[in-house]
């Protein structure tokens, strides 16, 4: 049984591949300043490298789990999921308020997906 894991630290791995799924760490934005919008869509881009890194794509992901610090950002998050994931296929999600890390963070977003074959 082989796992492969990318970009690993004292603390983590941001890509573990095995058996053909790939868990990836969730991910925050790289620009804190913006609003839900575009914390969400800077996630997004982040998750779009590390799909294709790893051998994948939008229509391959099994599962998502995304945190938001508020509920009230609900609506502006989901109009640029909406527009990322529109042409893909979907896959399970949920979304759950959380804390973040630190408090400029709106958003967090984890996946898993499959690899393409």
């Amino acid at each position: 049984m082989t796992i492969t894991r990318n970009h690993s630290t004292e603390r983590m791995s941001k890509i573990n591949i095995h058996n053909g799924t790939i868990y990836f760490s969730g991910q925050v934005p790289n620009d804190v300043t913006g609003n839900i919008k575009a914390q969400t869509a800077d996630c997004l881009a982040k998750v779009d490298a590390l799909l294709i890194e790893a051998g994948s794509d939008r229509d391959h992901i099994l599962s998502t789990l995304i945190y938001i610090r508020t509920m009230d950002d609900f609506a502006g998050m989901n109009e640029i999921w909406n527009e990322w994931i529109a042409d893909h296929q979907k896959p399970a999600r949920a979304c759950v308020q959380a804390n973040m890390a630190r408090e400029q963070i709106l958003i967090e977003i984890c996946i898993i997906a499959a690899v393409k074959v």
